[in-house]
């Protein structure tokens, strides 16, 4: 899934290749994609592209008075051409699940591998008619997300800090992967209690949401959006890497498995030694 890191990489790509080009045609492939219908996709056509914004995993392509808001969902992703297929696509072949091409000639498409379709688009005036927008918590690349700031997203907080860092209500942008590099980096383990951490720990788990982040944005800046999942992948240090040993202690990367995701962990850096139990509520084997 893209997070933060790799969104943001595209905004900046979209700002650089999409900013002052004229739209010419929208064409929706996928009859899952479309979130909205008023205004239509037509609305879009014949418009100038200004600047692309970032909310959490959402972006939002400025077209004329509108935007075009996407969320890429697990399995979603954003591929650009300089040159778009004369040919027009067919409906409901392959990944293909939105296609806009511009009046040069140039383009982009979304797409979604996979069964489960859970990209979405949406045309709307305002971004924050966006359900999913305008629930969204601090973005942690903000300057007024402060330390004092995450601390007190953490009071009273009584479930794990996996779960937490994940919600987006209360952090935009943090993901599966990146929730499990920052806890790694952090040295916590995934169960512990968000509402049970002390200043040490807290001040710790800020830095490394910090430092994580802005790591890997730093990383995916100037990469091609064909590029941007190998670069994420190849900086991850124990998500995805099960079986592997640890960069930092050698120990071997475990995981634990749920219904439709997992999360990878070093039992040395993070829990112990210990392993945790693989099942949904897994606690500390004794």
């Amino acid at each position: 899934m893209p997070e933060l890191p790799e969104v943001e990489a595209l905004r900046e790509y979209l700002d650089e290749h999409l900013t002052g080009r004229v739209v010419e045609r929208v064409l929706p492939l996928a009859v899952s994609v479309l979130k909205t219908y008023d205004p239509p996709l037509t609305a879009l056509e014949g418009q100038t592209a200004g600047a692309t914004a970032r909310y959490g995993k959402f972006l939002a392509l400025r077209i004329g008075e509108l935007h075009l808001v996407t969320h890429l969902a697990r399995a979603g992703w954003l591929r650009w051409q300089d040159a778009v297929p004369a040919q027009p696509p067919r409906p409901g072949k392959g990944p293909l699940a939105l296609r806009v091409v511009l009046a040069d000639g140039a383009g982009f498409d979304l797409t979604e591998a996979g069964t489960q379709k859970r990209l979405a688009v949406y045309v709307v005036h305002d971004p924050q008619e966006v359900p999913g927008i305008a629930r969204l918590g601090p973005d942690p690349l903000d300057a007024a997300f402060d330390r004092d700031a995450f601390a007190a997203l953490l009071t009273g907080e009584r479930r794990q800090i996996k779960g937490v860092l994940r919600d987006q209500s209360v952090i935009a942008g943090i993901g599966n992967a990146y929730s499990d590099e920052i806890l790694h980096r952090a040295k916590v383990s995934p169960f512990k209690l968000a509402a049970s951490f002390d200043e040490e720990q807290t001040t710790r788990l800020y830095a490394a949401v910090e430092d994580t982040l802005r790591e890997a944005v730093g990383r995916a800046h100037g990469v091609a959006a064909g590029r941007l999942k190998a670069e994420k992948k190849s900086g991850l240090r124990v998500h995805g890497r099960a079986g592997e040993p640890c960069p930092v202690c050698g120990d071997t990367v475990r995981s634990v498995s749920f219904a439709d995701s997992s999360l990878e962990y070093c039992p040395t850096c993070q829990t112990g030694g210990k392993p945790l139990a693989d099942r949904r509520l897994s606690r500390l084997l004794k």
